[in-house]
Order: structure tokens, then C-alpha cells, then sequence
């Protein structure tokens, strides 16, 4: 059995990594998302050390200052410095600059995470519809049932039943996406238990959840990871609007979303509240489809010929 159900799987893995890094690194979109998602990921590392100042630090005397303008900040010993708003102020006198980098740790947290939880549920729910039959029609009309409401408005709904938070807008962005992993993982798995390598372990009395473990959830890996790249960009895309409406992470929590809301009112007048981190926003989302579509042309063996 072992050496029978293994063969497929490990053949093909193994000459994947090299030449799927190798594919990629020919394309130069890919090599341009991939530049501009590493850059985002190292801000939001370094946010501490980058942030020129505290993102909730008020001063009134520095309200609405456009770019580039001279600020003066009191620190906690009454001494005075004089510095450059490079992405000037809110209405606040908040540091645009700051808030915007403090901004995109929450945002790629609330993606990658809602990505990650939404894959690992709807995995296992697509590997027990796609295999156990008797289960696939109860868990696909659930599946239809959630996917009957928009995805935007059942975000909201959750967040409003549960209360704004960061695990709220993370569960709330993830649920709608549940369903279409399901529905991914099951039109999978109903090929591959079709396989001769699956029919042998079952024929050898392999236990269902050993097969769905070694012999079919191996091949389902390559479709999740592109499957996951969009889900997260969407995840950033939704955690915005939630913030813009101010249902989403409080206001005392910088994000991109209510950055954007907070500017919204004087945006005519001030339009770099808006403008920055829209452009942060904008850029991540566009890397993270731009590496999704790459990792899409390199893991399907029909586009791989064509490259």
C-alpha cells in the first residue's frame, strides 16, 4: 500500500519546488507582487523602528498639516522638536506617516489570518463532502445557504452581533469565504478518490482518514495555496470596508479603513488622508493578486506547458 499510494504524490512533488520557483522567477510580475509584498511585510515588521512617532498621538496645534510641512512635538520631559509631517496630519494632528505604517501590521494580520482560517475549515469540510457521500449533500446545501448571502453584508452582520475587535473582523472576514474552499476542495477530491492509487488503499482497508490524509488531501495542496493568496487580498479589501464604515477595528487602532474614514470629510480640502494609505492599500492588494496569479500558471500542469 504504502509504496502504491505514495508513488503519484512524491513523483510529482519532487521536481516541483525547483521548477516552480524557477518559472516564477521568469515572470516579471511575479517577481514585481512578490517585491512589493516582501516590502509591505518588512514595514510591518519594522513599523516601531520606521514610525517616527507614536500613531495615536494627538496635537492639536498640527491639525491637517499637508506634506512635507514642519511640525513641532512636545516629548514626555516638555522639550520641543521640530520635524517633517512627510504624509502630514489628520484633524487630529495624528502623524499620517505613522498611522499609515503602524496600519499595515492589521492589515496583512487580518488577511493572512482570515486566508488561514478559512482554508483550514474548508478543507476539511470539502474533504468530507467530496469523500463521504452520504455527507456531501447536507454539508454542499449548507455551503449554498452561506454563500446565498453576500459575502460583504454577512461580514457586517457578524461584526455587529459580536462586537468590533480584531478576532470579530477576522472571523467575519473569513467566514463568507468558507464556502468556496469547500466547494474548491470538493470538486478535487471527487476526482481523486476516482484514482487508482485510492481505490488500492481501499481496496487494502486503509482507514478513511488515513487515505484522506496521506493520498488525497496532498493533492488538493497546489489549488489552496492560489486559492489562499486571493482569499487574503480579499480579506485586506473587506477589512478596509468594515473600518471605513466603522464597524470594523476601533478607531484607536490604526488600519488603513479608518485612516481612510477618518479622512473622508475633508477630503476635498485634504486629500492626503485618503491618498496615502489608499495607495498602501491598492499596491498590497494588486501584489498579492499579481503572486496569485503567477503561483496559478506555475502549479497547473496545463499552464506550465504553455510557459
Amino acid at each position: 500500500m504504502s509504496a502504491l499510494g505514495e508513488t503519484l504524490p512524491v513523483a510529482g512533488a519532487a521536481r516541483r519546488p525547483a521548477g516552480t520557483f524557477a518559472r516564477m522567477a521568469k515572470s516579471p510580475g511575479v517577481m514585481f507582487g512578490g517585491a512589493v509584498l516582501a516590502l509591505m511585510l518588512l514595514i510591518a515588521l519594522l513599523a516601531p523602528v520606521l514610525g517616527t512617532i507614536a500613531p495615536s498621538a494627538i496635537n492639536p496645534a498640527a491639525r491637517n498639516k499637508t506634506p512635507g510641512a514642519e511640525i513641532t512635538m512636545r516629548a514626555s520631559d516638555g522639550t520641543q522638536t521640530a520635524r517633517s509631517a512627510w504624509m502630514g496630519t489628520d484633524s487630529l494632528g495624528r502623524d499620517v506617516y505613522s498611522r499609515v505604517i503602524y496600519g499595515a501590521r492589521v492589515s496583512l494580520i487580518v488577511g493572512v489570518a482570515a486566508a488561514a482560517v478559512s482554508v483550514a475549515i474548508g478543507l476539511f469540510f470539502g474533504l468530507v463532502a467530496g469523500y463521504v457521500r452520504w455527507l456531501d449533500g447536507a454539508v454542499m446545501r449548507v455551503m449554498d445557504g452561506v454563500m446565498a448571502i453576500p459575502g460583504i453584508l454577512l461580514a457586517i452582520a457578524l461584526v455587529s452581533l459580536w462586537g468590533a475587535g480584531l478576532a470579530t473582523v477576522i472571523v467575519a472576514v473569513a467566514v463568507p469565504e468558507i464556502p468556496r474552499v469547500v466547494r474548491l476542495v470538493r470538486s478535487l477530491v471527487l476526482s481523486i478518490r476516482e484514482e487508482p492509487y485510492v481505490e488500492a488503499a481501499v481496496a487494502l482497508g486503509t482507514p478513511v482518514p488515513l487515505i484522506l490524509l496521506r493520498h488525497v488531501m496532498p493533492n488538493t495542496v497546489a489549488p489552496l495555496i492560489v486559492q489562499a493568496t486571493f482569499i487574503c487580498a480579499n480579506s485586506i479589501l473587506v477589512e478596509a470596508i468594515l473600518s471605513f464604515l466603522g464597524i470594523g477595528i476601533p478607531p484607536d487602532i490604526p488600519t488603513w479603513g479608518n485612516i481612510m474614514a477618518e479622512g473622508r470629510a475633508l477630503f476635498r480640502l485634504f486629500p492626503h488622508i485618503i491618498f496615502f494609505p489608499g495607495v498602501f492599500l491598492s499596491l498590497t492588494v494588486l501584489a498579492i493578486n499579481i503572486v496569485g496569479d503567477g503561483l496559478r500558471d506555475t502549479l497547473d500542469p496545463r499552464m506550465v506547458k504553455r510557459i
